[in-house]
């Protein structure tokens, strides 16, 4: 499948700090790809350079084909890159941007900008200054997607949004997605959750997981145990996978990383032989994200 992104080891170092630790990573074509991770995980570092806003330290990156070295100019009339932080020229009105930045766009699309003027509201004769930080994050998602961009990179679009305008930007994204890959950072996980078709987790610069939502879905199970009488302590060693073991009593939970039924319940039968009842529960995007970062605290 061609790919919209694609690292082998990119890192970038600043000093003695590592911000991005390696990271290979594919976004496969018309995809909705959530990167995911704490603050200071390297999410925003690695966007920068995948946008050739800071140079990678070592490896490599292709964005749209393109070395992302090269990524100028041209380049970014297929690209939509929106950032939580992205300056705006708040001295001129919204109508005025609107025009000014139509000559750079072959693709500019005149009735969609009229459609997404009018389904965000905004307001043309406004000085960008005024607006609230909500209408000053549609403003720039309706400059991103007016062109048709062939990809579209987000970087934590939703921080501090209300909920209606959160879910305005995800319905504009959803009429999108057809036309464009999106590669989105956020910490909104449950609204990521209900979209992405693939997530990546990026922990102290280094990627733990990349796959497809429905197989992280799949591989992570929250196991509760009911044994037929309290446990002083649980057995040891226990596989890897198990992640945040606990027991009170008779009772004992953990989440497994890499579950397969069988082998979960084969495992289970030789360290608990008392088991009395074993129940499987799947987990949120948002109770994997915390698993795996109380994982790396205790750590």
């Amino acid at each position: 499948m061609p790919q919209a992104i694609h690292t082998e080891q990119l890192t970038k170092r600043f000093g003695r700090i590592t911000a991005v630790d390696c990271v290979s990573l594919d976004v496969p074509e018309g995809a909705l790809y959530a990167f995911v991770g704490q603050n200071g995980a390297g999410k925003t570092t690695t966007i920068k350079v995948l946008m050739n806003l800071i140079a990678a330290t070592q490896g490599s990156a292709m964005v749209l084909g393109t070395d992302s070295r090269n990524i100028r100019g041209k380049s970014y009339t297929q690209i939509g890159y929106v950032s939580e932080n992205q300056e705006i020229p708040e001295w001129m009105r919204v109508g005025s941007l609107l025009e000014y930045l139509r000559d750079f766009y072959p693709t500019w699309d005149s009735a969609l900008e009229q459609s997404l003027v009018k389904q965000f509201d905004l307001p043309l004769g406004r000085k960008i200054k005024a607006l609230s930080r909500g209408m000053k994050m549609k403003l720039a998602l309706a400059s991103a997607l007016t062109f048709h961009p062939r990809l579209i990179v987000l970087d934590e679009p939703f921080g501090g949004l209300d909920p209606l305008v959160r879910d305005q930007l995800i319905e504009s994204l959803l009429e999108r997605a057809a036309e464009s890959t999106v590669f989105i950072s956020s910490h909104d996980l449950a609204e990521i959750e209900s979209f992405s078709s693939h997530v990546g987790y990026l922990e102290s610069g280094k990627l733990l997981f990349s796959e497809e939502m429905s197989s992280l879905a799949t591989r992570f199970r929250e196991v509760e145990i009911i044994t037929d009488h309290a446990l002083p302590h649980l057995p040891s060693p226990l596989p890897s996978s198990w992640l945040r073991p606990k027991s009170s009593g008779a009772l004992v939970r953990f989440i497994d990383s890499r579950f397969e039924e069988q082998d979960t319940r084969t495992n289970i039968e030789r360290l608990f032989p008392n088991a009395k009842d074993i129940q499987f529960r799947a987990l949120s995007l948002r109770a994997i994200f915390l698993a795996m970062a109380r994982k790396s605290e205790e750590a």
